[in-house]
């Protein structure tokens, strides 16, 4: 990975937006359209992640957050999943060591609990030797569900409220914020979500209040820095009110 800046780019002097977040999606329609088998899709969907963050990392976005592997996943065949996992192993042994050079931070989000031993110490090892980077912040929503999420930070307001660590009236969506996975990270600015579908998919769904929301017909194995800088060329195109009036016009 490059240094910010020393890549031409479309967008040389366009405002990036700080948090990009994709959910990579169609690998299995990928290889379908190709007569391969599903975990070709999946390998190649790899590929185009490692292009991403490059790419990412040259154009200056502050927070990468992919959607890898959704708890609701669980429910495909086993051997897809096996595929699935081996290819998480693979990542982090083969791409780990760069990642580190080129000054990424990995961060992981989701439910660890119910992981096997080795995925858990793997997930563990990649944040604990990029925790000091500061480069680019590369979040990883793996065993993931928005909604079990939120569930998550609930509990544990409920059990500080009970411990009288918190009390009911100073409870707020700050606070709730505060208990969420991300409490550290700022939202994201844009969602992308590749194969067409125009759907969020149980990703984000508190941080996305005020997302911009990007759907590309292209799939995530054929996702590369072009179809990035297409997706942030529309987010610019956007006007951001947070539910205020348009800067110029006064328009709703």
């Amino acid at each position: 990975m490059s240094k910010p800046g020393t890549v031409s780019s479309a967008l040389d002097g366009i405002e990036v937006p700080r948090h990009v977040a994709i959910i990579m999606d169609g690998n299995g329609r990928w290889a379908a359209a190709r007569g391969l088998p599903r975990s070709e899709g999946h390998r190649r969907g790899v590929e185009a992640l490692r292009e991403t963050v490059r790419a990412a990392g040259d154009l200056g976005i502050a927070v990468l957050t992919i959607f890898s592997f959704s708890s609701e996943n669980w429910s495909r065949p086993a051997s897809e999943i096996r595929d699935l996992m081996g290819l998480l192993k693979r990542f982090v042994r083969n791409d780990l060591a760069d990642l580190h050079r080129s000054g990424v931070r990995v961060r992981i989000i989701g439910e660890r609990d119910d992981l096997d031993a080795d995925i858990r110490r793997l997930l563990e090892e990649a944040e604990q030797l990029t925790k000091a980077n500061d480069r680019l912040i590369l979040v990883v929503a793996f065993n993931y569900g928005a909604r079990q999420e939120i569930a998550r930070a609930v509990q544990r307001i409920v059990e500080q409220s009970a411990a009288g660590a918190l009390h009911p009236s100073n409870i707020n969506a700050e606070t709730l914020n505060n208990f969420l996975d991300t409490a550290d990270l700022p939202d994201p600015d844009l969602i992308i979500r590749t194969s067409g579908e125009q759907r969020l998919s149980n990703f984000l769904l508190w941080q996305a209040a005020y997302s911009e929301l990007v759907f590309l017909p292209v799939h995530w194995p054929d996702f590369d820095r072009a179809a990035l800088e297409s997706a942030i060329a529309e987010y610019r195109r956007r006007e951001r009110r947070f539910g205020g009036l348009a800067a110029q016009s006064g328009a709703r």
